[in-house]
């Protein structure tokens, strides 16, 4: 584990936080983007790089790393505060975000140059297939790294989501992790109004995936059934990771308006001082 990495769960709700808190400076700074979603990944990111991807800020090329590839490129806020916090380009740099020729676009963008990007995404529906693609090159050249794919569960109805799916199974790629951020909400509405998808851990299952549900907020949850996946073989995996859009500022809490939109200066100054109130950041 590297020096800056840690399991303490207590530790990465508060590198969370700080990772909100960036969400909503870069995104009033910006004047425009996806608030929601990206507060209630937080959780999964902080844990993701500060416990559980093999990564190194320092060479964020190395060939051994764990892949993480953003499927929900709308909610790409949370990615560049959670790199930034871990050391891969300057805090100061998320005030760039959406701004003209700036590394930080309003979805991610790897021919931009910013390191710990690895997929230009966009269309919903598509990581999937990519991190299928690249978990089958992993296996055919003996490698260790593994690929996680952030999904949303309102791009779920999409269905090139589900070929990718029967494929990654078909493959044995036991060193894909999906992890669906199960917030229940999409643009339109709730997901169960627009495109209903439950029941959702039968589907995953009946395509060969081994399936968990668990709490996304939840830091040793998420900790011990990535745990859990390592010792299994031939499959791969999927978290439905319940969350809450909006999550850490109550009054957005599972509020589907905030979907697309960012607060204004006011509104900013008090989301912020709730944030810090929390861990007295």
């Amino acid at each position: 584990m590297q020096s800056w990495q840690t399991s303490d769960p207590e530790q990465l709700l508060k590198i969370a936080n700080k990772i909100r808190i960036s969400i909503v400076e870069s995104l009033t700074e910006a004047g425009s983007g996806h608030l929601g979603g990206s507060l209630d990944l937080a959780d999964i990111f902080s844990c993701l790089y500060f416990c559980i991807l093999k990564n190194d800020p320092k060479n964020p090329g190395w060939s051994d790393r764990d892949r993480l590839v953003l499927s929900i490129g709308h909610v790409v806020p949370v990615l560049y505060a959670t790199l930034a916090h871990a050391g891969y380009f300057p805090i100061e740099e998320l005030n760039t975000l959406r701004k003209l020729n700036s590394r930080l676009q309003g979805h991610p963008a790897r021919d931009r140059g910013l390191p710990g990007i690895e997929l230009s995404a966009g269309s919903l529906g598509q990581g999937l297939s990519v991190g299928t693609g690249m978990a089958l090159a992993g296996k055919s050249d003996h490698r260790t790294h593994r690929i996680f794919v952030i999904l949303g569960d309102g791009e779920l109805q999409e269905g090139s989501v589900w070929e990718a799916a029967m494929s990654a199974a078909h493959y044995h790629l036991d060193n894909l992790i999906a992890i669906v951020d199960r917030n229940g909400l999409q643009i339109d509405g709730r997901t169960e109004n627009v495109m209903k998808l439950e029941p959702l851990m039968d589907k995953w299952r009946s395509f060969g995936w081994l399936v968990f549900s668990i709490d996304g907020h939840n830091p040793e949850q998420l900790l011990e059934t990535v745990k859990m996946i390592q010792l299994e073989k031939n499959r791969p995996s999927v978290i439905l990771a319940n969350t809450c859009m909006g999550k850490g500022i109550l009054r957005i809490e599972g509020d589907p308006h905030w979907h697309g939109k960012v607060p204004n200066k006011e509104e900013s100054i008090e989301f912020i001082e709730e944030l810090k109130n929390k861990f007295n950041q």
